[in-house]
């Protein structure tokens, strides 16, 4: 029995571990198959606060746990299969661990990206292939890049990656954008952007120092194209990682949980949420670090509630 478990290793998990710590809740955190989150994925990170040098997303993160371990928390683990929220405590079902059983739970299992499922795609993670420009663009100053999309997001971030890029060539299969007109005109005023629209995905090709460019197929001619590049930004959207809720969770038409605005409350009492899972909009370190401090303090102001109340009685 636990006053608190978080599920979930990103900085919103593990802030939140940092600070119920220390508030002396004894934290239990729920490791999933990829501790630290997203960020593992990354090499350097330049634009979180404190690191003027940058730092490697695998050290931020290892750093965050020992100073949560440091604290008292403690690490398991495990894959949350399922949990049970229609009263209190809360049960959690985890593999291999059987039923854990806790007062408050904090939901911070990220979102995952979309990838396109292309052959070079994962070999090169982090050597040209990205899914986050506010991350990754400043390391392509002067240099080419393909974004692929054909939504808002996609072109928001091939409009932010002209900051950085020589040229940024925006990939799309069809003919037609998904984007909103306000922002597909925005894109197309800018010099910096060129389209290969009605084009399929269907290589990222690298060498021994990163991505090369990207092979496509033209859907208008059926020939095979290279469309040569140094950086395939992916930007097809992410996948919020909620399926072991159940349902039992307010989710939205895109399945990121709801939150009660300005706090990490969800529709269940004593259930929080914190970083990718409920953010749709940011989706950075810093944030999600930000909510992880949220969840926290309403999780433990809602454990003290319960205490006052069991004293009343």
């Amino acid at each position: 029995m636990y006053k608190s478990i978080i599920v979930g290793t990103g900085p919103a998990g593990l802030t939140a571990a940092i600070y119920l710590a220390r508030a002396n809740m004894n934290p239990l955190v729920i490791e999933g198959p990829q501790p630290g989150g997203q960020l593992t994925t990354t090499t350097e990170i330049e634009n979180f606060p404190g690191f003027p040098e940058g730092i490697l997303g695998s050290e931020l993160m290892d750093n965050m746990r020992a100073q949560a371990e440091r604290f008292g928390a403690k690490f398991v683990t495990g894959w949350v299969n399922s949990v049970e929220l229609g009263e209190r405590p809360f049960k959690l079902n985890v593999e291999d661990m059987g039923t854990l059983e806790t007062d408050t739970l904090i939901i911070s299992t990220g979102a995952t990206a979309k990838y396109l499922g292309i052959p070079g795609e994962q070999d090169n993670v982090g050597r040209g292939v990205s899914t986050c420009a506010t991350c990754d663009g400043f390391f392509f100053r002067n240099k080419e890049i393909i974004v692929v999309g054909g939504g808002d997001s996609a072109l928001e971030e091939a409009g932010f990656l002209t900051r950085f890029a020589s040229k940024v060539t925006l990939v799309h299969r069809r003919d037609e954008l998904r984007a909103s007109k306000i922002m597909q005109d925005r894109v197309r005023d800018n010099a910096k952007v060129e389209w290969a629209l009605n084009r399929t995905p269907l290589e990222v090709i690298a060498g021994d120092n990163g991505v090369t460019g990207l092979k496509v197929l033209n859907n208008e001619t059926g020939e095979e194209e290279v469309i040569e590049a140094n950086g395939v930004f992916v930007a097809i959207g992410h996948h919020p990682n909620t399926a072991f809720l159940g349902g039992q969770i307010t989710i939205d038409a895109s399945g990121y949980i709801v939150t009660n605005p300005g706090t990490s409350e969800t529709n269940i009492p004593g259930v929080f949420a914190c970083g990718d899972v409920q953010d749709t909009r940011y989706r950075q370190a810093i944030t999600a670090a930000g909510s992880g401090c949220k969840a926290a303090m309403d999780a433990e102001k809602y454990i003290e509630s319960l205490e006052h109340s069991a004293v009343v009685l």
